[in-house]
């Protein structure tokens, strides 16, 4: 097993890229199949997830190649095999082949996912939009079961929840279905634009992408293209709070700042020196940080996924805060942690409560999720001493590179095989 050690304490100084993003990629992989030829992605983060995703395409006899960022995918000869069970329920992600299979043949047999817990994450809206469309649905020991008796029939679908996965699904079901689909209430996150291009692309007909009401045309047949992937907003956050915290000039490249503008305006309040460049952000030694409160909303408020990263941050700050987790109130694993180095965070019901500042210490800690393990880097980079981050392949998921690309800007960081570690 494999262990992260932080020597905390050093001030970071270079560049580093952003990759292309996860929470677009794993969603484009299973998109791909609905083509009738080959589809090439470019800017594929180099991620466990990624792999996990080629191995289940192989399982249903998709051919692919996997190089320099570049996947091809080429699902002229995919068959409909059942996925009851194994790599299908490695990652949460794994959910949108039942989107795509059911478009692509008429029927699925797909495990439920797993992925990072984080508390109650129910498929409830799929199920609902799946059932909208014309198909039968069964539920089976965690197997769902998808058939369609009289083929896949255009509709209006109001979702209940803003969810980017029943979105995204919802999609994924109606691309071929016979006549107009109407999503309501649909996530406008941009990795769903990121996919809508991508079916664009191959022939697709799908207006509204980044709003909250988008329309599908039904269309017969599906091709193959290129695409090239946004840059990782969760990502870019990620190491712009790096920088924030322990930076004394670092710039991060391949940037949409309007992705993130909600977040950027957070460490404004904070006192964060920073310089928005056109694709690039410029972040300076920021001293005497200010304590903030956040409130995690769908896009385009302050991302779920980036609650968990800024909390050692808010450690080096004065006063107290507040983290309200409307998406996922029960994303609190890195609290005990990030206590155990130090901090003073308490967890009062669905709020996070933070006063500062406080002198973390390096410790030996454990990343319980993705998020979480971006957290505790973060958190060992800013601590006095070292810091041992066991469960280190729940953030391989999610980073690329992650020891390289911090060791390039000055952090004392390595990553070590330890058969100790469980």
């Amino acid at each position: 097993m494999k262990k992260l050690i932080i020597r905390g304490g050093k001030p970071l100084n270079g560049e580093i890229n952003i990759n292309g993003a996860k929470n677009s990629t794993v969603a484009l992989i299973p998109a791909a199949i609905l083509a009738d030829s080959e589809v090439v992605l470019e800017g594929v983060p180099d991620i466990q997830d990624v792999h996990s995703l080629i191995e289940i395409l192989h399982e249903f006899n998709v051919k692919t190649s996997f190089k320099n960022n570049v996947l091809k995918i080429d699902p002229s000869e995919m068959q409909s095999i059942p996925m009851p069970t194994g790599k299908i329920q490695s990652l949460r992600a794994s959910y949108y082949f039942m989107g795509a299979t059911l478009s692509k043949f008429g029927e699925g047999v797909i495990g439920l996912p797993g992925g990072c817990f984080l508390g109650p994450r129910p498929i409830d809206q799929h199920v609902k939009a799946f059932k909208s469309l014309g198909a039968e649905v069964e539920d089976e020991y965690g197997v769902i079961t998808l058939t369609t008796p009289n083929g896949l029939i255009a509709t209006r679908i109001y979702l209940d929840v803003v969810s980017v996965g029943a979105t995204i699904n919802t999609i994924l079901a109606s691309v071929r279905a016979k006549g107009k689909t109407v999503i309501e209430n649909a996530a406008r996150e941009p990795e769903i634009i990121d996919v809508v291009t991508l079916l664009n692309k191959m022939g697709a007909k799908i207006r509204g992408a980044g709003t909250s009401v988008i329309r599908i045309e039904g269309v017969e047949q599906l091709h193959g293209t290129t695409h090239t992937i946004i840059p990782d907003r969760i990502e870019a956050g990620t190491y712009i709070t790096a920088a924030v915290a322990m930076g004394h000039e670092v710039k991060i490249n391949n940037v949409i700042f309007e992705h993130i503008e909600s977040f950027i305006a957070k460490l404004d309040e904070m006192g964060a020196k920073m310089e928005i460049g056109e694709d690039s952000i410029l972040v300076g030694r920021s001293d005497d940080l200010n304590m903030v409160s956040i409130k995690t909303q769908p896009y385009p408020g302050f991302a779920t996924d980036l609650q968990q990263p800024l909390t050692p941050l808010l450690t080096k700050a004065k006063g107290k805060g507040t983290i309200t987790d409307t998406i996922y109130p029960q994303r609190v694993k890195h609290i005990p942690e990030l206590n155990r180095m130090g901090a003073d965070i308490k967890v009062d019901g669905d709020i996070i409560r933070i006063e500062g500042p406080a002198e973390l210490t390096g410790a030996p800690v454990r990343a319980s999720d993705l998020r979480a393990g971006a957290c505790l880097v973060i958190a060992g980079l800013i601590a006095n001493g070292e810091t041992e981050i066991t469960g280190v392949d729940n953030i391989l998921r999610g980073y690329s590179n992650i020891v390289e690309k911090l060791q390039s800007v000055g952090a004392d960081i390595e990553m070590i095989e330890d058969d100790t570690v469980e």
